[in-house]
């Protein structure tokens, strides 16, 4: 069993030799940096020397200094190269609504290769047919038909609700990202219905487009309020139904933009299921 105190002091050592090695890239003194980061020039000597007692708050004020984000000064992984230093910077400098584009115009290029991508992942709010579809889609084609959510209750070793009221929702994310990483490295090809909101989590969703040929399976706000009253669920029947149908406008326009980062969008309001299959089906062997 390692030590902790000795893991400590080597964490403490990487890290004094990473700021020492990045201030003297930037052509930075201690003095200068000490001026521009409002951090004393003895504390920073303390730090580069392994013997600092660490802040989290000194440290952000040194990384923003120094022209970094604190997660890159304490980060475990080796100094990135400089090619990958660049390409984070430019990353950086682009407009929010840019980045969707830049992914696109890179994966096209020379990442997310769909052929290296086995499993086909279903994204979308409930009630868009993921569940249906996805157990179809499995048939057709022969492989196994996942629920991310049955996968998370497996991780956690309860049931959903008792996740939630247990553990919140970031337990709950905290065991999706989990569920999801062991399916990616189990490997094998399967269809994967995912829960609505995991898009909403930055790590699980890039996991997830890198992993697996993405479908969004789209439908109008209406068309999603009466599959999900047909399920069964009358909670937005009982309650202020307006307010409801607003609430599920609201929250698929804030995820629209995710949703259509998916390799396949799939409208399926008012078709049959038979229809939407061929479609889908179709549009898998054109990336695939």
């Amino acid at each position: 069993m390692s030590d902790p105190d000795t893991e400590d002091s080597a964490f403490l050592h990487r890290l004094g030799q990473r700021l020492r090695t990045l201030r003297a890239r930037r052509g930075i003194t201690r003095r200068e940096l000490s001026r521009r980061s409002a951090v004393s020039e003895r504390y920073i000597a303390q730090l580069e020397s392994g013997a600092g007692n660490v802040s989290i708050l000194l440290l952000r004020r040194i990384a923003r200094a120094i022209g970094i984000g604190a997660e890159e000064l304490i980060a475990e992984r080796a100094d990135p190269s400089i090619e990958r230093v660049l390409l984070q910077q430019a990353v950086e400098r682009l407009p929010e609504g840019q980045l969707a584009a830049a992914r696109s115009l890179l994966q096209r290029h020379l990442g997310r290769q769909a052929a290296g991508r086995q499993c086909i992942a279903l994204v979308g709010l409930r009630g868009a047919g993921k569940s249906s579809l996805g157990r179809g889609l499995a048939e057709r084609l022969g492989v196994p038909f996942v629920e991310l959510d049955r996968e998370v209750e497996r991780e956690g070793r309860m049931q959903l609700a008792d996740i939630f009221a247990l553990q919140g929702q970031e337990g709950y994310r905290r065991l999706e990202r989990a569920a999801l990483q062991r399916l990616v490295a189990e490997g094998g090809r399967r269809v994967i219905a995912t829960g609505g909101g995991i898009v909403a989590e930055p790590a699980s969703f890039a996991l997830l487009l890198e992993s697996c040929v993405t479908v969004w399976l789209r439908a109008s706000p209406e068309e999603h309020m009466r599959r999900v009253v047909a399920q069964g669920d009358m909670r937005p029947m009982r309650e202020n139904a307006a307010r409801a149908m607003d609430d599920l406008r609201a929250i698929l326009a804030s995820r629209e933009a995710l949703y259509a980062q998916a390799d396949i969008t799939l409208d399926t309001t008012g078709r049959d299921e038979a229809a939407c299959l061929d479609e889908l089906v179709a549009a898998l062997s054109r990336v695939q």
